[in-house]
């Protein structure tokens, strides 16, 4: 097996890339299938080439994997299947080369455990006819290769929050290249991305999935369901949130349900807008950066709209 230096491979030339990238390729189109792994959190991607550009999901074959290399199966029973459920112009490869979101499901057509897709879909079919409408503010945090914050000091820490949100210039917005790249290949894949922003920490940026909804009693509704809720927000069952959910720095704290009218230390927001006109739509603040949007959305479509005593957390 041939092993690359992954040091002198990561600070090669990019723009050599660009002349293989803009080779003719015929009829043949790109398809590159991806998928959540076992973590519930890492994606893994695999392409294939196809005789011609497929026109929707149902041109797309079913295919397969080695789920004992993702956390996903074992090595005597490996095989997984990949069944495209989502398709989009790939930003990367452009077209008509496309991104494939696929399930996983085990070799007997079950759903694999990291698929909360399934489940979720299940629950918006019965609540349908109520339109719920969700909206999924993604924060992240840029770090170097190192490892170390992006653009921090190499000895102590940046300035005190407060010039930073909804910021410009390089002093205040580090690393906006990449969320203005990002944002564009989004819009060019076809992902319905409602904006972006700079948040309190300097290189932590939002973007928005078009909106959320309200829906009468929802609030009291979740206050009940709290401790379930949490178990489902972060993937390790809250332990996740329990360092980010304090009851400081714009926080609501993990043991206690609240809501209030602009309320940013409140476990669920309510826009002022909303509360004057009494309609629109909530914030539920205490979902993780890094939860399954899945299990988040089917947690709440369950709890808000749906009767019964069921346990959000089993999602099957």
């Amino acid at each position: 097996m041939h092993y690359i230096n992954t040091m002198f491979f990561s600070s090669l030339n990019k723009t050599l890339r660009q002349q293989y990238l803009s080779l003719p390729q015929g009829n043949f189109c790109q398809v590159t299938y991806v998928w959540i792994d076992g973590s519930g959190e890492g994606l893994r991607n695999k392409t294939r080439t196809m005789d011609s550009e497929p026109k929707s999901v149902a041109d797309l074959p079913e295919w397969n994997f080695a789920g004992s290399s993702t956390g996903q199966s074992k090595g005597h029973n490996s095989d997984m299947l990949l069944i495209p459920v989502c398709m989009f112009r790939d930003p990367f490869l452009l077209d008509p080369n496309k991104l494939v979101l696929c399930e996983v499901l085990k070799h007997t057509r079950e759903p694999a455990e990291s698929n909360h897709r399934n489940s979720c879909n299940k629950v918006m079919e019965k609540v349908k006819e109520l339109h719920p409408w969700f909206g999924m503010e993604q924060e992240y945090t840029l770090f170097g290769v190192d490892g170390h914050p992006y653009s921090w000091p190499r000895l102590g820490f940046p300035k005190p929050q407060g010039p930073y949100y909804c910021s410009v210039g390089a002093d205040r917005a580090f690393g906006r290249d990449i969320v203005e790249c990002h944002y564009k290949a989004c819009l060019y894949a076809g992902i319905k991305i409602s904006g972006t922003n700079a948040e309190l920490l300097g290189i932590m940026f939002w973007m928005g999935y078009f909106t959320s909804y309200l829906k009468k009693k929802a609030i009291e509704k979740l206050s009940k369901r709290h401790a379930e809720h949490i178990r489902v927000y972060d993937p390790h069952d809250g332990e996740d949130n329990k360092r980010r959910l304090t009851g400081r720095h714009e926080t609501s704290s993990i043991h206690d349900f609240s809501s209030g009218v602009a309320n940013r230390g409140a476990s669920i927001r309510i826009p002022r807008q909303v509360g004057q006109e009494k309609c629109g739509y909530f914030e539920d603040r205490r979902p993780s950066a890094n939860c399954d949007p899945y299990a988040v959305t089917c947690a709440m479509a369950r709890t808000c709209m749906l009767e019964g005593d069921e346990d959000v957390h089993e999602l099957e």
